[in-house]
């Protein structure tokens, strides 16, 4: 309960059972020509019942069930008197190979991969979960000593993101590693291919600050929506790029290799490119802000994957109609 940003820590109550434990004494049933099996077969039936038939009252069926009375199961001490036949029809208690009594347990058994279990239930609040869950792991591995076979797992959301952040760290690079190839095989160079791979991130800026105003932490469908962004951003790149090459490959064939021809050209395919991009940009935000400023069921997730969208639509088209010119030139200038 310390660590910033629990709001409550429940643990299960792990007493408060009372069980009735018959441990079968081994080699006192064997002296009498008993194995488990029969004494646990003795008890199941005697105390626990055993469907002997069944009746039928019109539609409805009924099971027979037949079990030793409760005045004579209603003790642990009675319960060691019950009579026990064995196969040489001596008559023995149910005490003489068995040791009968109450242990205190939990109120519910309950199991999780075939092993006993006890839940701790956790909320979190103000704060990612990330962070917050590896504060407590730190703290529990530090003051929790546990005994011999236990052990501790974490669970619920954050076994989800844990399974959800796996994959990105293989998606993320293969989606980086697809756009490249996708690229140098548009351009057929590798510095143009380089140019655009190298803007991505700071056009993934403006999605970075809108999350950081809108307070929300780094989360899977953050990680969506950016990688939605870094989409945008290289398609932005891409058309800006084919622009100026169109625009300079015109002046080349007309035999203008000089470096204001070279400026004129960048002017040129750079001016086309801001009226379509100012387009793109209010359709997509406009598409967006719906989203933003929607308050329904999973408003709070579409938000998440939205929000690098709508800032990234701020700082992309920027970078591919200031910067990407720029960097053209230092190329081509030679």
């Amino acid at each position: 309960k310390k660590v910033p940003g629990v709001s409550s820590a429940l643990a299960e109550r792990l007493n408060g059972g009372r069980y009735v434990d018959v441990d079968i004494d081994r080699d006192a049933a064997a002296r009498y020509g008993l194995n488990i099996a029969d004494v646990q077969s003795i008890v199941s039936s005697a105390i626990g019942g055993d469907n002997i038939g069944e009746t039928t009252e019109g539609l409805q069926r009924f099971p027979i069930n037949l079990r030793y009375p409760r005045e004579v199961r209603d003790s642990v001490e009675k319960l060691r008197q019950l009579p026990v036949l064995t196969e040489r029809g001596a008559q023995i208690r149910l005490g003489d190979v068995a040791n009968i009594k109450i242990n205190d347990g939990p109120p519910m058994l309950k199991s999780e991969n075939a092993r006993l279990s006890g839940w701790v239930y956790v909320d979190i609040r103000g704060r990612d979960l990330s962070s917050a869950v590896k504060d407590m792991q730190q703290v529990v591995a530090k003051e929790v000593k546990l005994p011999p076979g236990y052990s501790i797992s974490w669970s619920g959301q954050f076994e989800y993101l844990e399974r959800a952040s796996e994959k990105l760290k293989i998606v993320v690079p293969a989606t980086l590693l697809i756009i490249f190839v996708l690229l140098y095989l548009t351009f057929s160079r590798f510095d143009e291919a380089a140019l655009i791979m190298g803007t991505l991130p700071f056009a993934l800026a403006g999605g970075i600050w809108l999350e950081w105003i809108l307070g929300h932490n780094l989360s899977i469908a953050s990680g969506v929506g950016f990688i939605a962004l870094a989409g945008v951003a290289a398609e932005f790149g891409v058309i800006m790029l084919l622009y100026l090459k169109h625009a300079w490959e015109a002046r080349l064939i007309a035999g203008k290799i000089s470096e204001a021809d070279l400026l004129s050209a960048i002017r040129e395919g750079a001016v086309l490119r801001v009226r379509p991009k100012a387009m793109t940009v209010a359709v997509i935000i406009a598409g967006l802000v719906p989203i933003m400023v929607g308050s329904g069921t999973g408003s709070e997730v579409m938000q998440r994957i939205a929000a690098p969208m709508v800032g990234g639509m701020i700082t992309a088209p920027l970078l591919s109609m200031f910067v990407v010119p720029v960097v053209y030139l230092l190329l081509r200038r030679r």
